[in-house]
């Protein structure tokens, strides 16, 4: 029989200690047993067991000291009690030091058998909580950025060059590719890991609500500010402030930040004395700054001082390779959050990740996969676990690429192309498909050069 749990039976009548033995082996447990109750002790410290059966009553070393001995050396074992004395106080002394349960001798087997069973399931519960913990402590409090793709790692290597280096650093990309994940990953490999690292959203705020966050108040600065308040670049002091969507920014803002980044010090919101600041600044967005410059919405001089190092984050769609590796990595966070056996990704799901743009980027991928994790039955994810407008997905997503905005001919040539591949070259069919007749198709084919394709 498989093994169930580990026991420990401690009772110094041979008999009783030879039937537990018995019983616990028949019920596929592996057993250690001792008559001795300073052995028990003994064992305790050299071996782990999940459930102690020991008798209260023994010479030199009673029940008592074996409980209060697995408690010290081993809190998670249940330790139960078996005795011929059976007696309110002993059992209410028993209990109040933590013993599973009491059994008074002559035991049924049955009872025996029961008892010992729901032990074994609260300790495996225990370790099963336990390992749960020791996996969300893997998901959290670290930075972890899953890639294969080529770029991406040269990426992580100039990330890994600049970090300790101190100075600002500007983060492109679109919306969902990580740019505060690189932010954070920036932090803990430079040598402000040790200290704070805050994150602020200046999209999320107006310009009076923002100061205050970046910048603190003094006392009476305003209505309702009762005592001074320090800004979040004098509690991030010696740490890291990541600036999301700083192209959001206040013209006003912008001029306050970039005295901040000049002097390295501050004016509190209704102060009068500079506070002088330590702290690196990383900014993000997802806008092309150097446009906003142009038109006049983004001071070129903080730009300047904002872009000495420069990280364009790649959408998701320009690292096709890294969908399985990530959609795997989501995959396992999300059964282990969810406490659920789901261990695959069908093939025809990953194939139909494998030909999605995924405007939403890695963020959208998580949410696909984690929704798949939640919605799966068995060990797999499956087509109809994914978001019913991605099942029906039909044709491919048109984006923006390399900072440019493909023409419509370039659109509709890869349409073409693409419905071509879809129908097996099959040129009826995909007429049929894009509605037009088999001669403007011919016609279409041989303005793009692609008739003999």
């Amino acid at each position: 029989m498989e093994n169930q749990g580990k026991i420990l039976i401690i009772d110094d009548e041979r008999i009783a200690l030879k039937n537990l033995e018995h019983i616990m082996k028949k019920e596929g447990y592996e057993v250690t047993g001792t008559q001795s109750g300073q052995n028990g002790m003994n064992l305790l410290d050299e071996q782990a067991f999940d459930v102690v059966l020991t008798d209260l009553r023994m010479e030199k070393v009673d029940g008592l000291q074996i409980l209060k001995k697995s408690r010290e050396v081993a809190p998670d074992t249940e330790v139960i009690m078996i005795t011929g004395f059976a007696t309110l106080e002993s059992a209410v002394d028993a209990m109040k030091h933590g013993a599973f349960y009491y059994i008074a001798k002559p035991f049924k087997l049955d009872e025996v058998r029961k008892v010992v069973k729901e032990a074994i399931h609260k300790v495996q519960l225990k370790k099963e909580n336990k390992h749960l913990r020791e996996q969300l402590e893997s998901f959290q409090g670290k930075v972890k950025i899953i890639t294969q793709d080529a770029a991406m790692r040269k990426l992580l290597d100039i990330s890994r060059q600049v970090a300790p280096v101190d100075t600002t650093i500007m983060i492109t990309g679109e919306s969902g590719t990580g740019k505060e994940l690189f932010a954070r990953y920036l932090h803990v490999n430079s040598n402000r890991a040790a200290a704070p690292f805050f994150a602020v959203n200046c999209g999320a705020f107006t310009e009076e609500l923002l100061a205050n966050e970046l910048f603190g108040h003094e006392k009476g600065a305003f209505t309702g500010a009762a005592d001074r308040k320090r800004g979040i670049l004098e509690i991030a002091a010696g740490g890291t402030l990541f600036l999301d969507e700083i192209t959001e920014m206040s013209p006003t803002m912008q001029v306050k930040l970039l005295r901040v980044i000049q002097e390295r010090e501050l004016l509190r919101v209704g102060g009068t004395e500079p506070v002088k600041i330590d702290v690196r600044l990383i900014a993000a967005t997802n806008r092309d700054v150097q446009e906003l410059v142009k038109a006049g919405t983004f001071r070129q001089d903080l730009y300047f001082r904002l872009n000495v190092v420069s990280l364009r984050i790649p959408p998701l769609s320009e690292r096709k390779d890294d969908i399985p590796i990530l959609s795997f990595y989501f995959l396992k966070k999300y059964a282990t959050l969810m406490k659920k056996q789901v261990n695959e990704i069908n093939e025809d799901v990953l194939s139909l990740l494998l030909n999605y743009d995924f405007p939403g980027n890695v963020r959208e991928l998580e949410n696909i996969i984690e929704r798949g994790v939640a919605l799966a039955n068995g060990a797999a994810i499956e087509l109809a676990h994914l978001p019913e407008d991605l099942k029906e997905l039909n044709i491919k997503t048109f984006r923006k690429r390399e900072g440019k905005i493909p023409s419509l001919e370039e659109q509709e040539t890869a349409y073409i192309k693409w419905v071509l591949n879809e129908v097996a070259g099959n040129k009826t069919l995909a007429a049929q498909i894009l509605g037009i007749d088999r001669v403007s198709l011919w016609r279409k084919l041989k303005k793009y050069g692609m008739e003999t394709e």
